[in-house]
């Protein structure tokens, strides 16, 4: 985890693009929810005893693969260019995704993978929600009712904060992730020029400094750094690369229904190679958050597939 959400970077895909090029997209997509389903269960076997040792070597690989995938992909002056044409939106969509993985990663010293997972499949609703109340933006009576379902859901999930039988650190930690994440996908979607693959490595770039001023070593044994050279480079800069690639040429919506594919796996992952299992007001205030988002998903897709009204342009939905 700790990647940008699926409507962050799919804001983008409208052009018109063939039937094999849109196939390849649903294909790199579904691989890339699937490698970030695998970083919950990856991030069990370390064994670090300093989560900021986790946090400035997985964000070393990632930055690394990302940087090397760029040069290939756009050659040095256009990786050059990208990173140059970010501007002030890029680096905030980079700061949002560096609190969002470091915090992922010291979450999971306090709570569950599906604690975590399951409250990010709120993030495009409380996108709308932040939208709204930022910019005003129109938000339909369907979307109100799923945000409505999206507070109560997560409401459930932290109560067990409340009674002590969880750290309130853990959920606090995947609460500001939902948030992060949420605020990234409004900058996106503000200024649609930002490109999401450079934001996210400066991304990386910054989280790896930050945990090098606050951890007490960076020396891991072999295990664990191969561990998070997985963890890094293929889970966060693998799912990303296959993201960026596929979600360009899918609809956004489509983009949002594969991208659930991660929280329904993650907590699978875990619970089959880790015995970890949710507590009751995980799985029920997930639970809540995740059939709204599929709800939500649903109405846009039937909103997507009517025709166009004469004279009405595909205009992306403000909600």
């Amino acid at each position: 985890m700790g990647k940008p959400t699926t409507a962050t970077a799919a804001i983008n895909a409208g052009a018109t693009v063939s039937t094999s090029e849109e196939r390849i997209g649903f294909l790199l997509v579904f691989l890339s929810a699937l490698f970030w389903s695998f970083g919950g269960a990856i991030a069990r076997f370390i064994d670090a005893g300093d989560s900021w040792t986790v946090v400035f070597w997985r964000s070393v690989w990632a930055a690394a693969f990302l940087l090397a995938f760029m040069l290939w992909r756009d050659g040095p002056r256009g990786t050059l260019a990208l990173f140059r044409g970010m501007g002030f939106p890029g680096l905030a969509v980079a700061l949002c995704f560096a609190t969002a993985s470091t915090s992922f990663v010291v979450a999971l010293a306090y709570t569950t993978v599906a604690n975590i997972l399951l409250m990010q499949a709120g993030v495009p609703l409380i996108a709308a929600l932040i939208s709204w109340l930022l910019f005003r933006e129109r938000v339909a009576l369907p979307t109100w009712l799923a945000i409505a379902a999206v507070i109560a859901g997560v409401a459930i999930m932290v109560s067990e904060s409340f009674t002590g039988d969880v750290s309130p650190v853990g959920d606090g930690l995947a609460l500001l992730i939902a948030v992060v994440f949420s605020i990234a996908t409004v900058i996106t979607r503000r200024f649609a020029h930002v490109r999401m693959t450079p934001a996210t490595c400066l991304g990386t770039v910054f989280a790896a400094f930050f945990a090098a001023t606050q951890t007490v070593t960076f020396a891991t044994s072999s295990s664990d750094m191969g561990f998070l050279f997985a963890f890094g480079a293929l889970n966060l800069g693998l799912g990303l690369a296959c993201f960026a690639s596929g979600a360009r040429v899918i609809p956004a919506a489509f983009a949002a229904l594969l991208g659930t594919l991660e929280t329904v796996l993650g907590p699978v992952w875990v619970w089959l190679i880790h015995s970890e299992v949710p507590s009751g007001r995980t799985v029920l205030g997930g639970s809540v958050v995740f059939l709204a988002l599929l709800v939500h998903i649903g109405l846009e897709l039937r909103r997507q597939s009517r025709p166009a009204r004469p004279g009405v342009t595909g205009m992306p939905s403000p909600h």
